[in-house]
C-alpha cells in the first residue's frame, strides 16, 4: 500500500523555514550549473555564428588562428581562380585575401586596455562573402582609404571607436565611418578595413588567409582534390568556415566549463548537505507518526518512497527556481581573451532546451542524494519503538 503524495506535499509545509532554506541552496546550485552550460553555448555560438556553412578558410597548415596564419599573395591569386568559387553579380569571384593583426585600445570603463582584431578584407567582396555583417549606422569603407567599420561590441567598449571618431594604430589616423553588426557573431567583436591599406600600414607582405564561397558546397570535394594536386598550395589546407570556428571556441570553452563544474560540485555538496539536515530533522520529529503509518500497514517501501518524494519536492522546485534566474543572465554581455587568438571576445549567456533538462537532472539527483539516507532511516525504524518515540 502506497502513501498518497499528498501527504509528502502537506509535509513540506509543516517545516516552512527548513524547507525553504534547502530549496534556495539547490536553486542557488542549480542557477551556478546552469550559468556554466549557459556560459559555454553562448560562447560556442557566438563563434559558429561567425562561420557560413558554404564558405571556406584557406590558412597554413598547423595554424591555430587566422591571426597565425601567413599565405602569400601569388597562391590567394591562384586560389581566387578555382573554378568552384561563387561569383558575384559583377562576376567577380566571393573571395576576400584578409590580413589579420591586433592592437591594443583603452576601454571606455577605463580599467585598462583590451586586445582587439584588425582585419584587412577585399572591399569590393567582404560583404557578400560575410552575408551576416549589416552596416547599421554611417557607410561602408571605401578602397584606397584609410577608413574602417568596427563592429557593434567594440564601439560599445572601446573609445576612439564611434561612429566620425579616428584611432591611430600603425602610424596612421583611421576614421571610423561605419558600425556594423553581425548577428551576434565573434565579427562583432572586430575592425574592418581595406585589405591594402591595413598590409601597407602593418609593412606586411602576405595575408593571412583566403576566404572564399564556393557556388555550391557539394563542390568541395573537386575543390580539395584540385586543391590538392596543385603543389604550390602545399603548405596551405582549406577548412569548413563553420568548423573552423568552432574549433577556436574548444580550449576557451573547455576552461570556462571544468572551471564552472568545479565550483558547482563544490557547491552541491553543501546543497545536499542541507537536504539532508532537513531530511533527518524531519525523520527525527515525525518518530511517532512513522510508527503509526507502519502499524496502520505501510511497508517499509512506501515510507522510503514517500521521504524520497519530499526530498524530491523541494529538488524540483530549487531547481526550477535556479533555472528561472539563470535565464536573465540571457541579457549581459561579457568579454573574454579568446585563447585560439588572444583577442578580446565578446559573447553571451544562451539557454536551450537541453540546457534545461540537464539542470534538472542535476536538481533531481541532489534531491535524491539528499533525501536517500535519511529515507532508509525512516523506513528501517522498528514500528514499537517509533510508537514510544524512540
Amino acid at each position: 500500500m502506497a502513501i498518497p503524495l499528498s501527504y509528502s506535499y502537506r509535509n513540506l509545509w509543516t517545516r516552512k523555514l527548513t524547507t525553504l532554506l534547502t530549496l534556495i541552496g539547490i536553486a542557488l546550485v542549480v542557477f551556478v550549473y546552469t550559468a556554466v552550460l549557459m556560459l559555454d553555448n553562448g560562447l560556442k555560438k557566438t563563434l559558429v555564428a561567425t562561420g557560413s556553412d558554404d564558405n571556406l578558410v584557406v590558412l597554413r597548415k598547423s595554424a591555430t588562428s587566422d591571426v597565425l596564419s601567413i599565405l602569400d599573395r601569388d597562391s590567394a591569386r591562384l586560389i581566387a581562380q578555382f573554378p568552384e568559387i561563387a561569383r558575384n553579380s559583377e562576376g567577380k569571384p566571393v573571395v576576400s585575401s584578409d590580413a589579420v593583426t591586433i592592437i591594443n585600445l583603452d576601454k571606455i570603463t577605463g580599467d585598462g586596455m583590451g586586445n582587439v582584431i584588425v582585419r584587412g578584407v577585399t572591399p569590393d567582396t567582404a560583404m557578400d562573402l560575410r552575408r551576416q555583417v549589416k552596416i547599421t549606422q554611417g557607410r561602408n569603407f571605401e578602397s584606397g582609404k584609410t577608413e574602417i567599420i568596427v563592429g557593434t561590441s567594440i564601439a560599445k567598449r572601446y573609445k576612439g571607436t564611434q561612429l566620425g571618431q579616428k584611432i591611430k594604430f600603425a602610424s596612421r589616423d583611421w576614421e571610423v565611418v561605419g558600425i556594423f553588426n553581425a548577428e551576434k557573431s565573434g565579427f562583432e567583436s572586430e575592425i574592418w578595413g581595406d585589405v591594402d591599406q591595413m598590409m601597407g600600414a602593418f609593412n606586411r607582405q602576405a595575408y593571412s588567409t583566403v576566404t572564399l564561397r564556393l557556388a555550391d558546397i557539394k563542390q568541395f570535394p573537386a575543390f580539395q582534390s584540385r586543391f590538392q594536386s596543385e603543389p604550390r598550395l602545399n603548405a596551405f589546407e582549406p577548412k569548413n568556415e563553420k568548423k573552423y570556428f568552432e574549433d577556436q571556441s574548444q580550449g576557451l570553452g573547455t576552461f570556462l566549463k571544468v572551471l564552472g563544474l568545479v565550483i558547482t560540485i563544490i557547491f552541491s555538496f553543501g546543497a545536499m548537505i542541507g537536504a539532508m539536515i532537513t531530511m533527518y530533522a524531519s525523520v527525527s520529529n515525525r518518530t511517532v507518526e512513522i510508527g503509526t503509518l507502519r502499524s496502520l500497514g505501510f511497508k517499509r517501501r512506501s515510507v522510503l518512497l514517500a521521504f524520497l518524494l519530499e526530498a524530491l519536492f523541494i529538488a524540483i522546485i530549487g531547481g526550477l527556481l535556479g533555472v528561472f534566474l539563470a535565464s536573465f543572465l540571457q541579457t549581459i554581455t561579457i568579454s573574454t581573451i579568446n585563447f585560439a587568438t588572444f583577442s578580446d571576445l565578446a559573447f553571451g549567456f544562451s539557454l536551450s532546451a537541453s540546457i534545461v533538462v540537464s539542470s534538472m537532472i542535476f536538481a533531481v539527483i541532489m534531491g535524491i542524494i539528499g533525501g536517500f539516507l535519511p529515507a532508509v532511516r525512516a523506513a528501517r525504524l522498528q514500528i514499537v519503538g517509533a510508537l514510544r518515540g524512540e
